[in-house]
């Protein structure tokens, strides 16, 4: 059960999803939570671990991911729609939050070929554990899982993963810096989705030094109103599981 401040963060966050373009303030925010500028500030920071602006520039993102694959809205009006005056700068936010300019995301339906890293020099300490699933059910798809800048998945992790099951894995030559472990694992469409099909989990901030080694667990749990969204444009899960089986079936035919 949701306590006080989270009921308050949540009717934040509607306000938010339902003025997307508006020019907002963080006024307007925490009058939507009944709560004074700055214990707002601070209490929505403590729920959802990012700022009440660094949220609301996520879901815009979001919404506009989501009218990329779902309408034939040209760019502009999109960019509008989702609060942007401005398409160009629009544009390069979404390329450096997605991870793709918006025309090729629409092209590719709302996915990525492939995930790469941030060119960041080589540290040489080592992040590891276990991905495990919280006790309402099964992850519903691979489990993607990177480490992060920030708190919410976007822009290039500068190591990434793909689990086929939870279980342990490891990340090797990890640089120096303060990262999060981000973890996200879904099924069906990328837009058409129910929340119960989405699982997340969050780990950090970590602080990364030397040639230590850091042992960390995350547990998926199913996806809330209080988790940013997932900006990184996904892999499709589906092609890539149908690669991952086509190349174990010709390592066992090659073995063979």
């Amino acid at each position: 059960m949701q306590d006080a401040a989270e009921r308050a963060v949540v009717r934040a966050i509607d306000k938010m999803r339902n003025n997307l373009s508006e020019q907002l303030t963080v006024d307007d925010m925490a009058r939507a939570a009944m709560f004074s500028k700055f214990h707002f500030t601070r209490i929505f920071q403590r729920v959802t671990g990012v700022s009440p602006g660094r949220f609301l520039s996520a879901i815009r993102l979001q919404e506009a991911k989501r009218l990329l694959v779902t309408t034939n809205l040209n760019v502009t009006d999109i960019s509008l729609r989702v609060g942007y005056n401005s398409v160009g700068t629009f544009s390069t936010r979404f390329t450096k939050s997605v991870g793709l300019p918006p025309t090729t995301y629409r092209r590719m339906g709302g996915y990525t070929g492939r995930i790469a890293t941030q060119q960041v020099s080589t540290g040489s300490a080592t992040v590891c554990g276990r991905v495990t699933v919280d006790s309402h059910g099964s992850p519903p798809g691979l489990i993607f899982m990177g480490l992060f800048q920030h708190r919410i998945p976007e822009g290039l992790p500068i190591r990434c993963a793909i689990l086929d099951t939870p279980g342990h894995f490891r990340f090797t030559n990890v640089p120096d810096g303060t990262w999060y472990l981000l973890c996200h694992a879904m099924s069906g469409e990328v837009f058409r989705l129910q929340p119960k099909n989405v699982m997340v989990a969050t780990v950090g901030p970590l602080v990364v030094r030397g040639r230590q080694r850091y042992d960390v667990d995350a547990q998926l749990k199913p996806v809330s109103k209080l988790d940013p969204p997932v900006l990184l444009a996904l892999l499709d899960t589906r092609k890539a599981a149908f690669e991952r089986q086509y190349t174990a079936s010709s390592t066992q035919a090659i073995a063979a």
